[in-house]
């Protein structure tokens, strides 16, 4: 096990005071920096910088930095939300340092795709079928992680095969088995064993 313990810290966001959105830092006993290459290699959209070390990802929403001491997460709800959500963060973390025989470690550094790539790729109707006003706002929540590749119904037509499969590449995004779409987000494991506040 990598991280054995940490202390949680939830707060409001200082660029947005009186939120009603939380953010939680995990501030962690152990160093972790040897587990970012291997957090790397498996997390999809994940983007690495190696001089910093490093490594920020997107799943369900959140915005998950990877830091040597500490872990945070962006947009949770409210305290129960953070605690769970850094829970599962730290058991990914220990599941994929105690695998780390199995996975090939990467440094490679990604960028993060820019809304207008996105927009361009989409069909530009600005249908609001994903429930959003226009395309590029709908693109734009796309590169950070808050819509899914599947809310545009557009996408999911024949016509459009190879936009999808060039977003999804754009957005290192895997198709969803049960449907064949491309979902943005990625679930984090739920098992927490192993891991523990202090």
């Amino acid at each position: 096990m990598l991280i054995d313990g940490y202390h949680l810290e939830v707060l409001t966001p200082r660029c947005e005071p009186g939120s009603e959105r939380f953010a939680a830092v995990a501030h962690l006993v152990n160093d972790i920096r040897d587990v970012l290459p291997y957090l790397n290699a498996t997390l999809a959209g994940a983007v690495y910088n190696g001089s910093a070390p490093a490594l920020i990802w997107k799943t369900c929403g959140h915005s998950v930095a990877f830091h040597p001491d500490h872990i945070g997460v962006s947009n949770v709800e409210d305290r129960d939300e953070a605690v769970l959500e850094v829970e599962e963060l730290v058991a990914l973390v220990n599941r994929t340092w105690e695998n780390r025989a199995e996975i090939e470690p990467t440094l490679r550094e990604r960028r993060r795709a820019v809304p207008m790539e996105v927009y361009l790729l989409l069909p530009r109707t600005n249908c609001k079928a994903c429930g959003l006003e226009t395309c590029f706002i709908y693109a734009t929540r796309l590169t950070l992680g808050q819509v899914e590749l599947r809310a545009c119904p557009l996408l999911a037509r024949p016509e459009h095969r190879d936009r999808l499969t060039r977003l999804r590449r754009l957005l290192s995004v895997e198709p969803d088995a049960a449907n064949g779409q491309a979902g943005i987000e990625q679930t984090a494991p739920q098992d927490v064993a192993g891991g523990k506040r202090t």
